[in-house]
């Protein structure tokens, strides 16, 4: 009979407690900032789940700062999204810097974009990893001024709408039964927002949606805005174009139409929020952004250029000089 001898023993269990420590990421405490939208409540239940797996596993929401503005979906609901939370364990604190103190990672979350640039500034110093819902700002330039910010004190920074991690979207790109991508259109509830623009509130998660499957190298956009629908049409490179539909009256639903070379795809597709907060995972402990920059700057220029078209009765607006004009407006924003 083959006894190993105690050392050896006790040696192959150590051993194979630090594999199972190193298999085990550290815990990242996560805190969020606006605790006014539904977001929040369904954000925490998926990191804090014990049962959590990938890129979910090893974050927990451990504190969260109210916050709050006028705008009727801030002000009615951050009281009862706040006493959600707390009642999951997590930390009301009453500042951002003391929020800061407690965590790793930062969720922001607020609803109103408005207050996005100036909640940025309190956290970009702590050079933290940073998620911000959308919209990212409350304007084209207050976007782009949020992303110099993050670049000058180094924070890794993404945001994005949850409708771009839906499985129907993902699998658009590279798809062999498809072809060349020629055109999509894309369609959700659209709702507006007095004190931004139009398509910033809820209709981003629709042009988010068409930025997933079409990608950057929209030249030109063209509105129709109506009581029932609203309608725009953007130009990519070689004539494509990328169609937003918001559903301003009726029933709402998120869905797509992919134009390829061989076939269309028909893509009913809903915001998943557990795909969002996987990538939100993934780039907490990576540092690296799902999307780009450029991606995200180009989809608010696209709804920027948007609101100018009905400015000018429909008249198709080049995505170049609406961009050239909020990045000279942006840099007056940075301290």
């Amino acid at each position: 009979m083959n006894i190993r001898p105690l050392a050896l023993l006790l040696a192959l269990a150590t051993g194979s407690a630090a594999l199972a420590q190193e298999a085990a990421p550290p815990l990242l405490r996560a805190g969020i900032v606006g605790l006014d939208t539904s977001h929040v409540p369904a954000f925490t239940k998926l990191f804090n789940d014990p049962n959590a797996d990938g890129d979910l596993a090893g974050i927990k929401v451990v504190a969260g700062y109210p916050g709050g503005t006028d705008m009727p979906a801030s002000k009615d609901r951050v009281a009862k999204f706040t006493e959600q939370v707390k009642g999951m364990g997590v930390e009301i604190v009453e500042t951002i810097p003391q929020l800061l103190e407690k965590v790793d990672v930062i969720l922001l979350e607020s609803v109103d974009g408005r207050i996005h640039l100036e909640e940025a500034k309190q956290i970009f110093p702590s050079g933290k990893p940073v998620f911000i819902d959308k919209p990212l700002g409350g304007n084209l330039p207050e976007s782009i001024a949020i992303f110099e910010l993050a670049k000058k004190h180094k924070v890794p920074l993404f945001s994005s709408s949850s409708t771009r991690f839906g499985a129907g979207l993902s699998a658009v790109e590279g798809n062999a039964e498809l072809g060349d991508l020629l055109g999509a259109t894309t369609w959700g509830p659209c709702s507006y927002q007095p004190g931004t623009p139009d398509l910033f509130f809820y209709a981003i998660h629709g042009v988010e949606a068409l930025y997933t499957v079409m990608g950057t190298g929209c030249e030109t956009v063209s509105r129709v805005k109506g009581p029932v629908h609203d309608q725009v049409t953007g130009t990519w490179s070689e004539g494509r174009l990328g169609v937003y539909r918001g559903i301003v009256k009726g029933k709402a639903d998120f869905g797509a139409t992919v134009y390829g070379s061989k076939s269309i795809l028909q893509i009913a597709e809903s915001p998943n929020y557990a795909n969002l907060c996987r990538a939100i995972g993934k780039f907490f402990r990576s540092g690296v952004a799902p999307v780009s920059e450029e991606e995200t700057l180009e989809l608010l220029t696209f709804m920027e250029a948007a609101d100018e078209s009905v400015r000018q009765e429909g008249k198709a607006v080049a995505l170049s000089e609406v961009f050239a004009k909020a990045k000279e407006e942006a840099a007056k924003l940075i301290d």
